[in-house]
C-alpha cells in the first residue's frame, strides 16, 4: 500500500483494532505511522506500523533504551527460544495462516533499538493481527511487562 489514501485508511482501521484490543497505551496516528505505546513496559517502548513508498507494511517494536532491548535479547539467549518461532506461535494463536515470520533487529539511524517484521500481503486485518502478535510475543520477554503479574 503506497502512502496516500489507501495507506491512511489501512492505518485508521488498524488503529481501531488496536484500541479495541485494550493492550496498548494511548494509540495515535503520527507522521504517517500508527504508534501504540507498550502499556506496562519497564521503560518507554512503542509498537508501530508504517507503510513504505513501495507498499511494504512493517510492524515494529522500538525503544531508545538499550537496557530494555538487552533484557529482551537476554531472555532469548537464556531460554534458547528463537524470536521468529515465538512470533509464529502468537500469529497462529490469532488465526494467521500465512507463512513463517521473519524479523530484523538493529539500531536505527534515529538511535532506536528496533525489532521489525514486514507483513506479507498486508490488509487491515492481517496488519492488525501482526501488531497484536508482536505485542503478545514481546510482552513476555525481558522487561516489557513490568506489572509483576504472570500471564
Amino acid at each position: 500500500m503506497a502512502m496516500g489514501t489507501n495507506a491512511e485508511l489501512m492505518l485508521e482501521r488498524v488503529r481501531e483494532r488496536a484500541e479495541q484490543a485494550g493492550v496498548f497505551g494511548p494509540v495515535r496516528l503520527e507522521s504517517g505511522r500508527l504508534v501504540c505505546p507498550a502499556a506496562a513496559s519497564a521503560e518507554p517502548a512503542d509498537y508501530r506500523v508504517f507503510t513504505e513508498a513501495d507498499g511494504s507494511v512493517w510492524v515494529e517494536l522500538v525503544t531508545a533504551n538499550r537496557w530494555l532491548s538487552e533484557s529482551i535479547e537476554t531472555d532469548l539467549v537464556h531460554t534458547g527460544d528463537k524470536l521468529n518461532e515465538l512470533l509464529d506461535e502468537e500469529l497462529a494463536d490469532l488465526g494467521w495462516e500465512g507463512g513463517a515470520s521473519t524479523f530484523e533487529h538493529y539500531r536505527s539511524d534515529d538511535m532506536l533499538f528496533t525489532f521489525r517484521s514486514k507483513v506479507p500481503d498486508p490488509t487491515p486485518e492481517s496488519v492488525a493481527v501482526w501488531l497484536l502478535a508482536y505485542e503478545q510475543c514481546f510482552r513476555q520477554l525481558g522487561d516489557m511487562d513490568d506489572t509483576g503479574e504472570d500471564d
